[in-house]
């Protein structure tokens, strides 16, 4: 995540070395438990590694830079926030057709339901997702900072919360879009959210 990093997609200039450092300052927030700079590299190095699989790698690197870059958990338009800075902070660093793949690779990260032949939507989203397949260790801290960034919400509120995204991901047709991913990550994955949900809705019912 260094500048140099960056430069290679925006290019090296006063302007984009502002913006380098104007984006990581957004990811380093104080309020982020899980949202933060260790997310940041960790869907940055998986879009490295997929980078083959991409049509433009270029825009799916820049939208992994900027997918949460505005992230308030108050607040339901989070990736609708982050298109717009990231249209508004790669103006004139990059063309403007990447710059629109840009935008709508983050906006897709609502949903993590790119079409069958929208490769670099499979990319970008498969790196953000790749989360739900680590260990049952590994998981269960990202589910304990999950909750620790909605600490505003009360219990039965953050578990109806958190139980609806849960079943929005376990009824997507597929939770991984690349064969290579969906091959070792779908069966963790799915068990991993299965124990979560099964968990919530035992403390819903007590």
């Amino acid at each position: 995540m260094t500048f140099e990093d960056w430069a290679a997609l925006a290019g090296d200039s006063a302007t984009s070395r502002t913006e380098w450092a104007a984006v990581l300052g957004a990811w380093a927030e104080p309020h982020r438990r899980y949202h933060d700079v260790a997310h940041l590299a960790a869907v940055l190095g998986i879009v490295g590694e997929l980078a083959d699989a991409a049509t433009d790698p270029t825009a799916v690197a820049l939208a992994a830079w900027y997918h949460d870059v505005a992230y308030d958990p108050r607040r339901s338009d989070n990736e609708q926030v982050s298109a717009d800075r990231a249209r508004i902070g790669l103006l004139g660093l990059v063309p403007d057709a990447v710059v629109e793949e840009v935008v709508r690779l983050v906006l897709l990260t609502t949903s993590h339901d790119p079409a069958d032949d929208d490769a670099d939507g499979a990319v970008l989203c498969d790196a953000d997702l790749a989360v739900l397949a680590g260990p049952p260790e590994h998981y269960a801290a990202y589910a304990s900072a999950v909750r620790e960034e909605y600490a505003h919400l009360d219990d039965d509120v953050f578990t109806a919360g958190r139980t609806a995204v849960i079943e929005q991901l376990l009824a997507l047709p597929r939770l991984y879009r690349l064969e290579r991913t969906a091959a070792l990550w779908t069966e963790p994955a799915r068990a991993n959210l299965t124990a979560e949900l099964t968990l919530l809705r035992s403390l819903a019912a007590s």
